[in-house]
């Protein structure tokens, strides 16, 4: 900075500093504490970023690259034309097979569910109600329970010979026994009450959370003007619960899409292919019978592509913000 002669009062002269031009701003050290805060949480962010870039945004392109190649093991080439396991999906009658199962569990099971999931929230969300904290124990523990156990007892209790047939014989309800796992509209339903029975505690939990954070004056105002149970649930807790329904609805769509241990563990996929999910058909294409990962990857893709649109729909349609 220029220095520059002053007159004082007395009319000697000495010399000071001059004044800084208005656009002048003086720098303080680099590091600052801003820059220090940044640079401290990129520090944290880095680690996960990492992480998740190598799991799981490389294996994606990898599986990418993959659906345009044919072949057999690591004898893989481009193939003619490059979108070619695309097209053989719409020849595909398994494939084809396969979504309309897959689609069948999701429109049946994933309402239900949900359905199911917020009244037993809201029963249990009752000051009054005794002995809640067994009460949510109990409905959540299903899906707690390992797959291969509660698989097991399912294909026990759906048995020829099992405890469902004997009950319905015993009530009147059948006069002989229905082969269960062996019919192929049975077979989807069975794995419908297996998705039912394990996961409807699961989403329980969430609207149990949400449900803590509903406005009590609302209900209050709504027993005042004389609603019942029903409509106070129906029009005063069901809206503030929107958020809610939109996370539980996209977590169990993508699930159901994405659905295989109750495809491979409750039927095999049978019969006949006639309960398998796309997940299920894809891991046999990648891993079993004469592998072929270029196809298997083309599979993933589309399941891919379902989920992302059905999730960015739900988005839009549950976004009421002004």
């Amino acid at each position: 900075m220029a220095t520059q002669a002053i007159v004082t009062s007395d009319g000697s002269r000495r010399r000071g500093r001059s004044t800084p031009p208005p656009d002048f701003t003086p720098r303080g050290p680099w590091l600052n504490t801003a820059r220090r805060r940044n640079l401290t949480g990129w520090g944290f962010l880095l680690p996960a970023a990492l992480l998740i870039t190598l799991l799981s945004f490389v294996p994606m392109i990898q599986a990418f690259v993959l659906s345009l190649q044919t072949g057999r093991g690591s004898r893989l080439n481009w193939a003619e034309p490059l979108w070619s396991n695309y097209a053989r999906l719409l020849d595909d009658e398994i494939f084809k097979l396969t979504m309309f199962n897959t689609v069948f569990y999701l429109v049946v099971q994933v309402p239900i569910m949900l359905i199911l999931a917020m009244v037993l929230a809201n029963l249990l969300n009752d000051p009054k109600l005794r002995g809640k904290a067994l009460w949510r124990t109990m409905i959540f523990l299903p899906c707690a329970v390992s797959l291969v156990s509660y698989s097991l007892v399912f294909r026990t209790m759906f048995a020829t010979d099992g405890l469902v047939n004997d009950a319905l014989m015993a009530v009147g309800l059948m006069h002989d026994p229905l082969n269960w796992l062996g019919e192929p509209w049975t077979a989807r339903f069975v794995i419908v009450i297996g998705l039912l029975w394990r996961w409807t505690g699961y989403n329980m939990i969430f609207f149990l959370a949400a449900l803590q954070n509903v406005d009590h004056s609302t209900l209050e105002a709504a027993r005042i003007d004389g609603a019942g149970a029903f409509k106070t649930f129906w029009f005063v807790t069901v809206p503030q619960l929107r958020p809610m329904i939109v996370l539980t609805a996209i977590m169990s769509i993508n699930g159901t899409l994405q659905l295989f241990d109750e495809s491979w563990a409750l039927t095999k996929g049978g019969p006949s292919y006639n309960s398998m999910s796309m997940s299920h058909y894809l891991y046999e294409l990648a891993f079993l019978k004469n592998p072929n990962v270029g196809y298997a990857s083309a599979i993933s893709y589309v399941i891919l592509i379902m989920v992302a649109v059905l999730a960015l729909i739900q988005m839009k349609v549950g976004d009421k913000r002004d």
